[in-house]
Formats: structure tokens, C-alpha cells, sequence
């Protein structure tokens, strides 16, 4: 895992580190790569690997808005915690999906919950499946999978980049993909809530339409409060 901290308040910045290291030995993980910035260019700058970066908006050249909006464009699943005293920048800052926004002064105690939530869903999206099939495994992150789908004897892991007929059985799926974002809408389908689309009681539409996959009618409830706990996760 790599950690940036974006500010022009050198304060800022080092009682973040600080508060970042105290979280980690906190929690009993290994201290993550730490790299600190004072200006949206030099960040946006940084060819590394951005798992989660601490930006604030009013900074000299490039604000926390435009250098966020631009890093996740290119990085969707990047986790941006804006950090900022000036409350009207919500609006804009939500628009490119912003994990968390935190006020200035820092809460130490609201940081570490946060933190922990943060922790959640990169695991949750980092985590690598291996996917069997007659001409060898495949790996795919769990973030990359649209749905799994079973029909005739044959299962189909739907991702990003390809469809892959797997030898591994619905069970197998069932239990490998228990984890947050995913969810088995009924006996033949478990699909990626990340790419739902739409939903009514009977099919949720996925990855802007592309797919379908039935949806139990008993299970439409706990499927909507499912659905709606994650996108909250994720705002």
C-alpha cells in the first residue's frame, strides 16, 4: 500500500504522517508507504502507485478539486479523503466520488474510523481470485469481476478485459466472493454491486446495461439494502 498526503500546510502534512503511522501500529499492519507534497503539480507529477491520498482543495496552482478529479479518472478505484476548513467545496468534491471528506482541524479519533473504513475497501478491491479454466488460471482483482454466472453446467466469470467458462462450481463462488461488494441475486448469479446499473424485482442491469442477471424476488429487499449500504461505503 502506498499513502500520499497532498498540502500546503506543512503542519497539516506532518501531523497526518503522524497520525497515519499511529493508526497503523494501532490496528497491528505493517506501516504503509508514506510520500508528503505541498502542491497538486508535484503530486500529480508522482508516477508511483496511489492506493489512498489525503488532498487539500485551496492550494497555489492546481486546487485539491482539479488535481482529484484528474487522479481519478486515471485511477477509479484510488480512495481520496479531501481535507479542507471550507465546507462549500462538498458538492464538487462528491461529483468525482471522494471517499471521505474530513474538516480542518483534524479529529484524531474520526481519522482512525475512517482509516479503518478505508482499509476495508481497499482490501476488499485489492484482493486477487484465481480463476481455473481448461486452458490454465487466470487472476483477476475482485474489483474487476462484473458477475458470475451459471447456466447449462457451465460457469462464466465475467470480467473487465474477458469472459473465462471456469471449472470451479457456483458453490466455489459463493463462498471465495464473500465479501462486501458482492452478492448472489439468485442460485445462478452472484454479481459485483460496484457495477449495477438498475434493478427491479425481478433483473439488475450491470456494467451500464451490458449485462442482466436474474434477481429473486425474495431477495429483493435485502438486495436493495445491500446495494445501498455499499454505495454509502463508498461515498
Amino acid at each position: 500500500m502506498r499513502i500520499l498526503i497532498c498540502d500546503d500546510d506543512q503542519y497539516i502534512v506532518e501531523q497526518l504522517k503522524k497520525y497515519i503511522v499511529e493508526f497503523f501500529k494501532f490496528i497491528k499492519l505493517k506501516i504503509p508507504e508514506i510520500q508528503t507534497y505541498n502542491s497538486g503539480e508535484d503530486l500529480l507529477c508522482d508516477s508511483g502507485v496511489k492506493d489512498i491520498i489525503f488532498l487539500d482543495v485551496e492550494m497555489p496552482g492546481f486546487n485539491g478539486i482539479y488535481v482529484g478529479r484528474e487522479l481519478k479518472s486515471n485511477n477509479p478505484n484510488l480512495l481520496i479523503f479531501i481535507i479542507t476548513s471550507y465546507v462549500e467545496y462538498l458538492d464538487e468534491a462528491m461529483r468525482f466520488h471522494v471517499f471521505r471528506y474530513l474538516s480542518k482541524p483534524l479529529d484524531k479519533q474520526r481519522l482512525f474510523q475512517n482509516m479503518k473504513d478505508a482499509i476495508q475497501v481497499y482490501n476488499t478491491t485489492n484482493i486477487k481470485i484465481p480463476i481455473e479454466t481448461k486452458e490454465g488460471v487466470f487472476t483477476s482483482i475482485a474489483s474487476e469481476i462484473i458477475f458470475i454466472e451459471a447456466q447449462n453446467r457451465t460457469v462464466t466469470v465475467h470480467t473487465l478485459s474477458r469472459d473465462l467458462i471456469t471449472k470451479q462450481k457456483i458453490a466455489h463462488w459463493t463462498n471465495i466472493l464473500n465479501i462486501p461488494c458482492f452478492f448472489q441475486t439468485h442460485r445462478s448469479f452472484i454479481i459485483n454491486l460496484k457495477y449495477v446499473t438498475n434493478f427491479d424485482h425481478s433483473l439488475i442491469y450491470l456494467h451500464n446495461n451490458q449485462y442482466s442477471a436474474y434477481l429473486t424476488r425474495r431477495k429483493f429487499s435485502q438486495f436493495k439494502e445491500a446495494y445501498f449500504l455499499y454505495l454509502e461505503s463508498t461515498r
